[in-house]
């Protein structure tokens, strides 16, 4: 199934997911930062949103 391109918010909104520009787009404005912040965050703790929340 194709990706919803019209979607503005992420299908499982536990994991963060950086392989869709809409949905870092969604991630950064979330969390309160930038693309390369998102990035490291998720080098550093993984994908799941709850983890990231904690060391934010």
């Amino acid at each position: 199934m194709p990706d919803d391109l019209k979607r503005k918010i992420p299908h499982d909104r536990s994991r963060v997911n950086l392989s869709q520009k809409y949905e870092i787009e969604y991630w950064c404005k979330e969390f309160g930062v930038s693309e390369k912040k998102l990035r490291n965050l998720v080098k550093q703790y993984g994908t799941s949103a709850a983890e990231i929340r904690k060391h934010l």
